[in-house]
């Protein structure tokens, strides 16, 4: 088996170091960029020191990294297959029966390795550190309590005052409540009680308490209170968990996250999709190593390389476009997460099997 023999292990040597190299230079730029953007912020913030600011970007970097694994896959597996190709190596394997798919498989099993690696290892940490990075970024830079995201928020509750519907602007930057909120309040048998309004509105055991409330009802004046306390039977550790963004959520995390977001009443779609996304990042990867042969197998002497590395470039942002158009339609809702998920690393899988057969077997 080639895998096992000397040949294979200096194949997957040479894989691994090109795909190591693509994305360590990767990192290393993103980390640069973000430093000087840090920076650039930074004369607007006496806490912002230079020692705090690199320490910020070390946190920030590896969660936008991430995003880069296919990319770095795509363009050490296609610098690797052209070395090899350039130095006549893939030419004396092939004259002693040695096929496309059979040196292929020490480039698709260091993707795949990459891939559970990226998933198992690298994304709990990415996730810890980003979360890290948020809390730093808001207290250098003094972030507005007007929130962490721009979606507006709706949460059902039921207590044993009724029914409410909840909706805020955002939730708070420490995630411990919501700003910009409207509360729907039901009796026990549905019918419309009162709407309160409130600046914000902080999660504790057993109840909300909104502040600058302003209380509204079908039956008497409009009302304001400083402070007024809603009952609920949320807990402010699974709200409070539900307010992460999906990316800041590590991969052994993200199970006990939808179940907690669901129970709060909240739309667990993003954390489904990223889930799903994540459990197919080592087919997505192998997939991008498929594209990357089907456009670096050419001899050198026939010509034409540079036209088909163009070519295969475009084929892999092709396939990362795809990739992020399903994981909107997913994240909208058109297209079930798993589904989302799954199909763009299935199909580029295939597609490119499908490019190496046509161009290996005719």
């Amino acid at each position: 088996m080639l895998l096992v023999s000397t040949f294979g292990r200096y194949l997957t040597k040479r894989f691994a170091r090109a795909i190591i190299s693509v994305f360590s230079t990767f990192f290393f730029l993103i980390l640069t960029l973000d430093f000087v953007e840090l920076m650039r912020r930074a004369g607007d913030s006496p806490l912002a020191t230079t020692p705090q600011i690199i320490k910020l970007a070390l946190f920030r970097a590896p969660a936008v990294a991430e995003q880069i694994f296919p990319f770095a896959v795509l363009f050490g597996g296609m610098f690797a297959l052209l070395t090899l190709s350039r130095k006549l190596e893939l030419v004396v394997a092939r004259s002693v029966g040695v096929s496309a798919w059979q040196f292929l498989q020490p480039a698709a099993l260091v993707a795949a390795v990459i891939g559970f690696v990226s998933i198992m290892i690298y994304n709990p940490l990415a996730a810890e550190l980003k979360r890290s990075a948020t809390t730093l970024e808001a207290r250098l830079f003094a972030r507005s309590t007007q929130a962490s995201g721009a979606q507006e928020i709706w949460i059902r509750q039921r207590s044993v005052d009724g029914q409410a519907i909840i909706r805020a602007a955002a939730a708070l930057p420490d995630a411990s409540g919501l700003s910009q909120v409207a509360v729907f309040n039901f009796d026990a048998n549905g019918g419309f009680n009162e709407r309160v309004e409130a600046r914000e509105a902080v999660l504790h055991r057993g109840y909300w308490e909104l502040t600058d409330a302003r209380v509204v009802s079908a039956t008497e004046e409009p009302q304001s209170y400083t402070t007024y306390l809603l009952a609920t039977t949320l807990e402010p550790d699974q709200v409070r968990q539900s307010f992460t963004p999906p990316d800041a959520v590590g991969f052994w995390s993200m199970p006990t996250v939808i179940e907690r977001t669901q129970k709060a009443g909240l739309d667990s779609t993003r954390y489904e999709l990223r889930y799903q996304s994540l459990k197919a990042r080592p087919l997505l990867l192998v997939a991008m190593i498929l594209v990357a042969a089907s456009v670096s197998l050419r001899f050198f002497r026939f010509g034409g390389v540079t036209r088909l590395v163009i070519g295969g470039v475009a084929a892999g942002f092709v396939l990362y476009v795809a990739t992020q158009l399903s994981e909107e339609l997913g994240a909208s809702g058109i297209v079930n997460p798993m589904v989302a998920a799954w199909l763009p690393a299935v199909v580029g899988t295939m597609l490119g099997a499908l490019a190496l057969l046509h161009q290996e077997d005719g």
